[in-house]
């Protein structure tokens, strides 16, 4: 197998917004489709907002329901490196769950550089311990960029999660994520992530162990920067054999901002992968 060279800019491997043309637009139009998302499912009654699972502000969640009887809980991570965005940028991506009837969960959580990411972690594990605790049945999780991270450090032997939780989980969908936190080492923004190399170890899902029979999928851009690609298939290959069912798949023609379109498209191949 023949190696990609040796990257000498750490920043620019892992730089998404400066590779895609237009990237603010993304942005602009997603911070316009969310609350317009929002205001419809509030005005149907299906939407219970800012549901705390902590003291702090920021930890709370949103709580979109279907029409009729749910059939389970789909939690959605956002990205941001841990240090940007809350969940009121997302709320849209909810809309291919809620048509095949399920609850959907979207957290804040407190950024870096005010807490490390391993209390981000915890965050997300609070919150997804208070959603199952509001939702019965089967639980799918999915987290795009920094949230694909989460989601899969969710469900490894370490986890805070109790196992009557993480039993209820059937499938795990880590949309563009960072599985190797050693070379955000080498970068400046590393000053907002405070990694030292003990806390890139202990936080690296492709580093540790999953729970048993977990279903694993990694969905990345083909379009993305390769070093996007390359996490995305670290995980699958190191979770080879440790999981119920790994993949891993590149989405032809996408980059990093639309490769989550998906989760907005009830009939896309990624809903039906990750509901199915």
């Amino acid at each position: 197998m023949k190696l990609p060279a040796p990257i000498t800019d750490w920043d620019d491997a892992y730089a998404n917004r400066d590779h895609i043309p237009g990237a603010e637009g993304f942005v602009e139009r997603w911070q316009e489709d969310a609350p317009a998302f929002r205001a419809e499912l509030d005005r149907a009654g299906r939407l219970e907002a800012d549901i705390s699972y902590g003291p702090e502000p920021r930890q709370a969640y949103d709580l979109f329901r279907p029409t009729g009887e749910s059939r389970g809980l789909l939690m959605f991570v956002h990205g941001g490196y841990w240090r940007m965005f809350d969940k009121s940028t997302w709320s849209h991506f909810a809309r291919g769950a809620l048509a095949h009837g399920w609850t959907v969960v979207m957290p804040s959580y407190r950024l870096a550089p005010q807490v490390h990411i391993s209390d981000v972690v915890a965050d997300v594990g609070a919150a997804l311990i208070d959603a199952a605790g509001r939702v019965d049945g089967p639980i799918r999780l999915a987290g795009h960029s920094a949230g694909g991270h989460l989601v899969t450090r969710l469900i490894c032997t370490d986890s805070a999660v109790p196992g009557a939780i993480v039993d209820r989980i059937a499938h795990v969908m880590s949309i563009s994520g960072v599985h190797d936190l050693r070379p955000l080492l080498k970068l400046e923004l590393n000053s907002d992530f405070r990694l030292d190399p003990a806390r890139a170890v202990a936080d690296s899902p492709a580093l540790l162990t999953p729970r048993a029979d977990m279903n694993v999928s990694c969905w990345v851009g083909a379009a993305e920067r390769p070093e996007f690609l390359r996490q995305n298939d670290l995980l699958a290959l190191a979770w080879f054999g440790l999981c119920a069912s790994v993949s891993s798949r590149h989405v032809a023609g996408c980059h990093h901002f639309d490769v989550i379109d998906g989760l907005a498209d009830p009939d896309s191949d990624m809903m039906a992968e990750l509901l199915g």
